[in-house]
């Protein structure tokens, strides 16, 4: 059912508060280029699509063999939004609010018998609070790696599900808060200094390294972080970081032909395969369309509708030789708009 308009302290305000909701969720996605062209299809994809009605999609996928090449026993995705109304666990801590929730499962996954895993779960939620909504508390619990292997070696994933910190005081988007900035710094910084780093990883990180200092600048100087400052790679021109869960990864034994940067795992003759990587950025418009009201009693006004996003893809794949093609596995998506 629609979520009940929230209306501001203010007895003569004009204005009422409501949220809109948007999640999306994918089992596997990608395409092939060897030794068959082959798009793979958005498999279990769930869409929570920009709305102020509550709802719950889900989708199971049963077993499936992609070319001989890519296959997964089953898979889930879900994608839930609601507004908690009255929630306050036993610290006395207020959990009201707008609520998203994203999750995708992927069981018995397997990449031409080199990359396997008995089971990965992306799960993502948001949190807007009634009172200071408009940038939200971000959750990762349940995401997690089971029995993630090369080559039937095992691969050990350290994540750190809080990498996002809290949420940034006083409303501010993540990419004006110091101190996530700071955390994605460090985080590129260790794996620049990783021995032996390819030159074409040095060169990517580096740049992302010169990105985040101008975020940091701007951030330092009151510069909006929505406003459009020669994006990292964004199509709309407004703000994005990429980053990753990934805390560290361990080889118990060493694996034949494996290296591994950050969270960049590199296979010789097979490719280069990416865990948990985030992406947080910045998603521009405007709240003018006809469901979305504004202002009572002046429809020639606009509010602008820019707000964060959280997207988390656990396994990027490039696929190098024989195969060769790009592949990814349990995806997550969410972000919200909370209004005035």
């Amino acid at each position: 059912m629609a979520a009940d308009p929230q209306p501001l302290s203010d007895p003569g305000a004009v204005l009422e508060r409501y949220h809109v909701y948007h999640a999306e969720a994918y089992i596997l996605k990608g395409e092939l280029k060897q030794p068959v062209e082959q798009p793979i299809e958005e498999y279990g994809r769930v869409v929570l699509e920009h709305t102020r009605r509550e709802g719950l999609f889900t989708q199971s996928v049963g077993e499936t063999n992609i070319a001989g090449l890519i296959s997964f026993k089953r898979g889930h995705t879900r994608v839930a939004g609601a507004l908690v109304k009255q929630k306050t666990d036993i610290f006395g801590n207020d959990h009201a609010g707008w609520v998203t929730l994203s999750t995708a499962s992927l069981e018995g996954y397997n990449v031409e018998d080199i990359v396997t895993a008995d089971r990965v779960v992306a799960q993502l939620s948001t949190q807007h609070p009634m009172v200071n909504g408009h940038v939200p508390r971000v959750n990762f619990l349940g995401t997690r790696f089971e029995n993630l292997r090369i080559g039937g070696y095992p691969v050990e994933v350290e994540l750190d599900l809080t990498f996002c910190g809290a949420k940034p005081e006083g409303d501010r988007p993540y990419l004006q808060d110091g101190g996530f900035l700071d955390r994605v710094h460090r985080q590129l910084d260790n794996i620049v200094e990783t021995h032996d780093l390819p030159e074409s990883l040095e060169k990517k990180y580096g740049a992302e390294i010169a990105y985040i200092d101008d975020l940091k600048q701007r951030a330092k100087d009151g510069a909006n972080g929505g406003s459009k400052i020669g994006a990292n790679g964004s199509e709309n021109g407004y703000p994005k970081l990429r980053c990753s869960l990934v805390k560290k990864i361990k080889l118990p034994v060493e694996i034949p032909g494996v290296r591994t940067f950050g969270n960049a795992i590199f296979v010789r003759d097979f490719g280069t395969v990416y865990l948990g990587e985030l992406e947080v950025g910045v998603n521009s418009g405007t709240s003018d369309h006809p469901d979305h009201p504004r202002w009572k009693g002046d429809g020639s006004q606009t509010q602008p509708s820019d707000s964060n996003y959280f997207k988390l893809n656990m396994l990027d794949m490039q696929l190098g030789c024989p195969s060769t093609g790009q592949t990814s596995g349990a995806g997550v998506t969410s972000n919200g708009e909370t209004h005035p």
